[in-house]
């Protein structure tokens, strides 16, 4: 792909979060944050007819055409952060995220109030600071596609954070249409990306990814969708990982929520703090 956080990995990335680990069920119950305005998004549901074959030029367009997308210089967010995988699981830390558009996302983990990693995702790799066990990690797209059995990269991971198509330059098929959504269906290489685009208000409301190879999918719903500037943005994501585990060759599922209790558009540099202490210890 020239795939989006998931910014994806949000998720391989968490996995370095030691400090914020819990060997409990993620809980059901989330703080809820003060009222906004929001805008209904829609009822997602997968539509029963497709066209089949190869699409007329008709319903072949730039996909970016079809669907609202969010524009910003700079973005911070002060969130709320659940993550399950067959290693680890967090419930309900603390996450502050900065992006720099299509270059710098950096994270801050939390939890009681204490700051257990620091994460900087650039377009070539994504580092991880250990701050409860005094070690880094630094890791290539390559390696974490390896490890999930999933394409992945930076484009997909600013993608998935702010809730943009994450190929809007590809045509797009338009393979059906319901009174509640839009399906719009993209290929990359061996990825087939299904865009679920909400009637009224434009916006992605879910992207489904399938490597066609092995069949892991990636699913992602977006909910709560408020007013953001001259945007809309989604202020509840969930994301689903179904794949293959590299080691042991089985079934194995990372689910991901966030919930966004603040979001800005800035036009300045919030600042990407990341350096390594000296007596760290590098992760293999």
């Amino acid at each position: 792909m020239t795939n989006v956080f998931t910014a994806l990995l949000l998720l391989s990335v968490l996995i370095g979060a030691g400090g914020c680990r819990r060997q409990v069920p993620i809980a059901t119950q989330q703080t809820q944050p003060a009222p906004r305005p929001t805008v209904d998004s829609g009822a997602v549901a997968r539509p029963a007819s497709s066209v089949s074959g190869t699409a007329d030029k008709s319903v072949t367009k730039a996909a970016d055409a079809n669907v609202a997308q969010i524009d910003f210089i700079y973005l911070t967010t002060r969130s709320k952060l659940s993550f399950r995988s067959p290693q680890q699981e967090i419930d309900n830390a603390t996450v502050s995220i900065r992006a720099q558009k299509d270059s710098l996302i950096w994270l801050s983990v939390s939890k009681l109030g204490i700051e257990g990693a620091r994460v900087l995702i650039s377009r070539d790799s994504v580092r991880i600071l250990d701050k409860i066990n005094r070690q880094y990690a630094v890791a290539d797209y390559g390696t974490i596609s390896q490890q999930f059995r999933f394409q992945l990269n930076f484009e997909l991971l600013q993608a998935v954070l702010i809730g943009n198509l994450p190929l809007p330059n590809s045509p797009a098929q338009i393979v059906s249409a319901g009174a509640d959504t839009l399906l719009l269906r993209q290929t990359d290489g061996g990825t087939r990306i299904d865009n679920y685009v909400g009637e009224q208000n434009r916006k992605l409301i879910r992207l489904l990814l399938t490597q066609q190879a092995g069949n892991n999918t990636l699913r992602l719903d977006y909910q709560d969708f408020t007013a953001l500037n001259t945007f809309l943005f989604p202020y509840t994501s969930h994301l689903l990982l179904d794949y293959k585990a590299a080691a042991t060759g089985q079934p194995a599922q990372t689910q991901l929520t966030i919930r966004h209790t603040k979001v800005e558009l800035v036009g300045e540099s919030p600042g990407f703090p990341f350096s390594v202490p000296a007596s760290y210890q590098r992760r293999p």
